[in-house]
């Protein structure tokens, strides 16, 4: 019920939607699964062999909770990326961390920028707490940088939001790009920089920032190198100040404690990280092959997936896209145009990427015919 009297003015003025619908629902709403999952940039290759060993020991102790405060995690994300403890804070995935963060930092009528596009999830949580969004689009498949401050400047923005590397175009900023856009954040306005994406860039694309540098949160996750997006751990770098008012709103119990030992163990071995990686950048050079024998581009990638432009417009990507889920492919697409003329696959398996190249061709010939 969306008019239920008792709901706050606020929940009744929003739509009952979600950013996304899973795969699950759509197998359920389609009565047969997916022969190929790759839309979700979920890791296919699955987490590291030390994790899966860490969360099976840690299932036989899931009557305790979690540790409110991470605290292992917390040292060995310290450890592995040289930040200080007091500057990371753990919770559910990025996107729990982006809720926190708009709560603690933006009311009803607050103005928050991002791409027009860009990571939808955000834009969930700017509305569940009453923010105004403002929007700027691409430029050239990029999100710019300079438009994204032009516009917090013109408005009085509470935070800007954007993804290096970007989802779901895959491209990306180089770091020195990045570094500049902190440097130019307005007074009393946050950047939220999500990296969840980072460890499939090249080291161009790493920004060197101070995690005291109070204009700016950085955003990483074990989802998708580390391979656990079903565990939901993220984890968040900011000035120590900002970090310390995560207490002040979020679940402190949040955390499973299955999904703590397996980040512990993940974060930890660098040896898998190094074959995902190497796995990924094949994968990605496997899809861009395969669209262009199809006669189509794929848009360079620093992410695991690949963004594919279909050559036309977005009701033509949408028919592609269609064609592959009658396929049995589950894949997205971008929502916005002119990015829409894309659709986005993740990177899986080999037989998760044949699946996906016998089924390309069919769709776009039924696609051309409409």
């Amino acid at each position: 019920m969306t008019d239920d009297p008792r709901l706050t003015p606020l929940a009744q003025s929003l739509p009952a939607t979600v950013p996304f619908v899973g795969p699950e629902a759509q197998e359920r709403a389609r009565g047969r699964p997916f022969a190929a999952r790759l839309g979700a940039n979920e890791s296919l290759f699955g987490p590291s062999p030390r994790a899966i060993a860490a969360m099976e020991r840690a299932a036989s102790e899931v009557w305790m909770y979690g540790d409110p405060e991470s605290h292992e995690l917390r040292a060995a994300i310290s450890a592995a990326l040289g930040v200080p403890a007091p500057n990371i804070a753990i919770g559910e995935g990025i996107d729990g961390l982006l809720g926190l963060v708009v709560r603690l930092f933006v009311g009803p009528g607050d103005a928050v920028v991002t791409s027009a596009g860009a990571y939808p999830t955000f834009n969930y949580h700017v509305a569940g707490f009453g923010g105004v969004l403002h929007t700027v689009p691409y430029t050239g498949d990029h999100e710019d940088p300079d438009r994204l401050i032009a516009k917090a400047r013109e408005v009085g923005a509470k935070l800007i939001y954007i993804a290096n590397p970007d989802n779901p175009m895959g491209t990306w900023h180089r770091a020195e790009t990045i570094e500049k856009m902190i440097r130019q954040v307005p007074d009393g306005c946050l950047l939220v920089l999500d990296e969840a994406y980072i460890e499939f860039a090249p080291a161009e694309a790493v920004p060197a920032t101070d995690p005291d540098d109070p204009r700016v949160i950085r955003m990483r996750t074990f989802s998708k190198a580390h391979g656990m997006a079903g565990a939901r751990v993220g984890y968040a770098i900011g000035a120590a100040d900002v970090i310390t008012a995560f207490n002040k709103v979020r679940n402190h119990f949040g955390m499973c404690r299955i999904s703590q030992a397996g980040a512990l163990a993940a974060i930890q071995d660098a040896d898998w990280l190094a074959h995902i990686r190497a796995t990924v950048a094949a994968a990605r050079d496997r899809i861009a092959a395969i669209a262009a024998d199809n006669g189509l581009r794929a848009v360079p990638s620093a992410t695991n997936f690949v963004a594919i432009d279909c050559g036309s417009d977005g009701d033509f990507a949408r028919a592609v896209l269609s064609g592959l889920v009658a396929r049995d492919i589950f894949v997205r697409m971008p929502f916005v145009a002119p990015q829409d003329r894309c659709i986005r696959v993740s990177v899986g398996r080999a037989e998760d990427i044949d699946a996906f190249a016998a089924a390309l061709p069919g769709a776009l010939a039924d696609a051309r015919k409409r």
